[in-house]
């Protein structure tokens, strides 16, 4: 889809995916604690996501909190939790009032039960909303992904519901986290740090990858459509040659 922006049209990416990186460092050159951080990033989350639907973008995806984000200390992994809890919460109301879809990626079953049953209740009562399509990963890891979908289809193979001979791309596709998203367009990480940290590698294997030095909590509207302007600049050919 194409949409005139500041007097330019532009191919506006279906769905964009982000690495929200930045939040300690933000705090940090703020003499802050790095909580600070971590709930000024979570306003720019719903900032981005109005901006995102306002700039016709389909679908948003956002790295939450990783499997290894666990190796950090107790008091900050319990305060992202507690941020996580209370966001989920106020996100109940917020999608109905943005018709906005909601889903957790990534494995919810290590999480306290309190916050599963939110998510849950979120994802309930947001499953028709037909506004912007919003994936939260969440105790997600790109590896743990793919085994998990590899474990569920040995064990189909094992009960004879499925053939080895069967096992193609898009079958592993629809044992993903993801089997109900597009691929991103589009993967935009902040913080300058230019690497994936084991995030969507199945999903992102043609993507386009945008890095910016921005640290998350300064990341805007404009800094996104300097993503989309970058994103236009790019032939995207999945393998194949330019005619």
């Amino acid at each position: 889809m194409k949409r005139e922006i500041n007097g330019t049209m532009l191919e506006i990416p279906r769905h964009v995916a982000f690495i929200l990186d930045g939040n300690g460092r933000w705090a940090k050159k703020r003499h802050l604690p790095r909580n600070a951080g971590h709930v000024e990033g979570a306003k720019v989350v719903e900032q981005i996501l109005e901006d995102a639907y306002d700039l016709g973008i389909e679908y948003v995806t956002m790295y939450a909190f990783s499997t290894e984000n666990w190796k950090r200390s107790q008091e900050e992994v319990g305060a992202l939790m507690g941020l996580l809890k209370k966001y989920l919460m106020d996100c109940i109301e917020r999608s109905s009032k943005n018709n906005m879809k909601v889903q957790v990626i990534g494995d919810i079953s290590a999480l306290d039960k309190n916050l599963q049953d939110r998510i849950l209740e979120l994802e309930e009562k947001s499953k028709n909303n037909t506004g912007l399509k919003f994936s939260i990963a969440l105790n997600y890891g790109g590896r743990d992904e793919l085994r998990r979908a590899m474990t569920e289809i040995a064990k189909e193979c094992v009960d004879g519901t499925l053939s080895p001979e069967d096992i193609t791309e898009k079958c592993i596709n629809d044992h993903l986290d993801t089997r109900n998203l597009p691929d991103p367009d589009l993967m935009v990480r902040t913080s300058g740090e230019i690497r994936l940290s084991n995030f969507l590698p199945w999903q992102l294997a043609y993507t386009e990858f945008y890095f910016t030095e921005v640290l998350w909590p300064d990341y805007n509207k404009e800094e996104l459509i300097r993503a989309i302007r970058y994103y236009n600049g790019k032939e995207r050919r999945f393998g194949g040659v330019l005619s």
